[in-house]
């Protein structure tokens, strides 16, 4: 692990301290648990993009025509 030196505003800080103080941690922890978060959900994203982007699925008729709407969607109570 190692030590990085940040500057925060006060307001910042105070907040820090206080949550850091509600979960049971240190602010340090508290910011490096802040940047792992921020790494997980980044790789998640671009995961999740790289996924749709190799999907080769296609959505093409057989022929038949589309339902309507008015099929697609019970409206009145009808079933």
């Amino acid at each position: 692990m190692k030590n990085v030196t940040i500057t925060v505003d006060d307001p910042d800080l105070e907040w820090a301290r206080v949550e850091a103080a509600r979960r049971g941690t240190s602010v340090s922890r508290l910011v490096g648990s802040f940047i792992a978060e921020m790494r997980r959900r980044d790789d998640a994203y671009l995961r999740a993009y790289e996924a749709w982007k190799s999907d080769t699925r296609t959505w093409v008729s057989d022929g038949s025509p589309y339902p309507t709407r008015e099929q697609t969607y019970v409206r009145g109570g009808q079933a």
